[in-house]
């Protein structure tokens, strides 16, 4: 546009500035991702919370949905990530991937357990010995199963594992070519509805089972405002889920499936939802997990589990 003497004149008359002659910024997307058991970011994402606050600061919102993470947390595809368990930061912190924690919800040691059909001779950790167990490889309910062996004195020798997706093992369990499955929510709530299970041991003494929230380095640096805005909004979401639970159930039931609602209520008790400012001490916990990894040939060099970026919110604020 060419600023003449007449259009300057008449953008005064019209009472406009003369930055309201340039071109209109583009707002930036904030790109967030989440999974299936992103039961915070999905219940932000459905009331539309990010998509209101994060618009009052001049920022977009798109949503990516992935059922399998790594991938996008290594490369980052996205700004935002999809809430993850304790396992996955080995893995993403051992390919040294752009990312910063921002916020971490409280541990829910009884969301993944070791178990058997109910009507199984098996009674212990102990009596898993030359018995098949079903497990997903690399995840922290492999992690919790090799630290039950040993607290029993067994090994991963000891038992014949059957290395299996979630989905998978569930079939497996089913069909009863499983002696024993490890396996969290919703999954464990799901076979536990289907018919009656017993518990060998849950992560409770074995992993506080924490989840963790990761932004990219690069938006951490340049938009800590947004990811204040985030974090306050999943602070809130997990207060709100735990004070409405029916609420809650009918809102995440039609997205998981149309699970039935007494699932999805076991599923929200187990969980704590408590969303908090991530400490660092709790990130060593991790190593743990790492060494078991790194003792079975899944990630190929020691870790410092607690040697990550953190993002921090401002006072008053975690």
């Amino acid at each position: 546009m060419t600023l003449t003497r007449r259009t300057f004149a008449t953008a005064l008359a019209a009472g406009l500035s003369l930055g309201s002659l340039r071109p209109a910024r583009a707002r930036q997307t904030v790109r967030v991702s989440f999974q299936r058991s992103s039961t915070l970011l999905t219940v932000l994402k459905v009331k539309g919370i990010l998509e209101e606050r994060l618009g009052a600061q001049g920022f977009g919102v798109s949503w990516h949905q992935f059922t399998k993470v790594i991938e996008p947390m290594n490369t980052g595809a996205v700004d935002l990530h999809a809430d993850v368990a304790d396992a996955v930061p080995i893995f993403t912190q051992s390919a040294h991937a752009p990312l910063t924690f921002y916020a971490m919800e409280a541990g829910s040691p009884r969301a993944e357990a070791i178990i058997v059909p109910d009507e199984s001779p098996i009674r212990s950790i102990a009596d898993l010995k030359g018995r098949v167990v079903g497990v997903s490889k690399g995840s922290g309910c492999h992690f919790i199963l090799a630290a039950a062996l040993k607290r029993a004195g067994l090994s991963f020798s000891d038992i014949r594992p059957a290395y299996l997706e979630a989905a998978d093992g569930a079939a497996a369990f089913a069909q009863g070519d499983l002696d024993a499955w490890v396996i969290w929510d919703p999954f464990l709530a799901i076979v536990q509805a289907k018919r009656p299970v017993r518990v060998l041991a849950d992560a409770t003494g074995l992993s506080s089972y924490n989840r963790y929230y990761t932004v990219t380095d690069g938006f951490a640096a340049a938009h800590p405002e947004v990811v204040a805005t985030v974090f306050s909004a999943l602070v809130e979401a997990g207060e709100w889920v735990k004070a409405n639970p029916k609420e809650a159930v009918a809102l995440l039931a039609p997205l998981w499936g149309d699970l039935p609602p007494e699932v999805v209520a076991t599923v929200n008790a187990r969980r704590s939802y408590r969303v908090t400012a991530v400490d660092r001490a709790a990130l060593s916990e991790q190593q743990a997990i790492a060494d078991t990894f790194l003792e079975a040939g899944l990630i190929p060099r020691r870790l410092d589990t607690a040697a990550v970026r953190i993002w921090q919110p401002p006072a008053g604020r975690g």
